[in-house]
């Protein structure tokens, strides 16, 4: 069971600290004491992952159960490295039997057991050279990929919603039958389009807002669960041709 996170009692580190002002700005203050004193990112830092988005899968996976029984598994917009961390773990991934595959277009330091590829997932090579490094269908495909926040609400949410859209039909196109798709969104609405082609590719369609994710935070995940396999997505394709 997912631990709730911890208070200034065996953190090493008391909550509520300040920034001295110095040469800093004042949002870079804020934002600079909200990181320090946030409990997420001092349990990640005794349980050694590298980023405080470690809890959120953990949280999303203990729930909904998509971690359990994965024996291969791609994360898509995967540095720092956290989702990798836990990937490798739950699929005993190893460098000589690597079962994760993971990519970024910012580096990443290896981790034992996945294959990271530094590259811009919307690269032509990039989903191929993905299928090459995981060596086999996954029954996973995690995306935390987001765009450059601009501070426009709604262009952020249509760049990162592109994102999602583009991880979506590669997950669809990968995946093992009964897999799982995993990806970051945006509060403002999930285009009714990916809904309804992730609706005819599986059993169940989710928004999912994990307690470790901050309450101020627009982001949300968008959960597919149990593929239908490919075969059903190419049957769905005909029925509609035939509309």
């Amino acid at each position: 069971m997912t631990k709730s996170p911890i208070g200034s009692k065996g953190s090493g580190r008391k909550l509520g600290q300040k920034v001295k002002k110095g040469k800093l700005k004042a949002s870079s203050r804020r934002w600079l004491e909200r990181h320090i004193n946030d409990p997420y990112v001092q349990r990640a830092q005794l349980e050694g992952y590298r980023a405080r988005a470690a809890f959120k899968l953990l949280e999303i996976g203990e729930k909904h159960k998509i971690l359990a029984g994965a024996r291969r598994i791609i994360d898509l917009g995967a540095a720092p490295g956290s989702w990798s961390q836990i990937a490798a773990k739950v699929t005993q991934s190893t460098d000589a039997d690597p079962r994760v595959a993971a990519i970024d277009f910012l580096e990443m330091d290896p981790i034992p057991g996945v294959r990271f590829l530094q590259l811009d997932f919307l690269d032509p090579e990039a989903p191929e050279k993905l299928k090459e490094a995981i060596g086999g269908a996954p029954d996973l495909v995690l995306s935390d990929m987001a765009a450059p926040t601009t501070g426009h609400r709604q262009t952020d949410h249509l760049r990162t919603m592109h994102l999602c859209e583009v991880a979506a039909h590669f997950a669809v196109d990968v995946l093992a039958e009964g897999g799982h798709f995993l990806a970051k969104t945006f509060q403002g609405g999930t285009e009714r389009d990916l809904l309804n082609m992730l609706k005819q590719n599986f059993r169940q369609v989710v928004h999912v807002k994990p307690a470790s994710s901050r309450a101020e935070s627009v982001e949300m995940f968008l959960l597919a669960k149990g593929f239908k396999g490919r075969r059903a997505d190419n049957e769905a394709a005909e029925d509609d041709e035939a509309e």
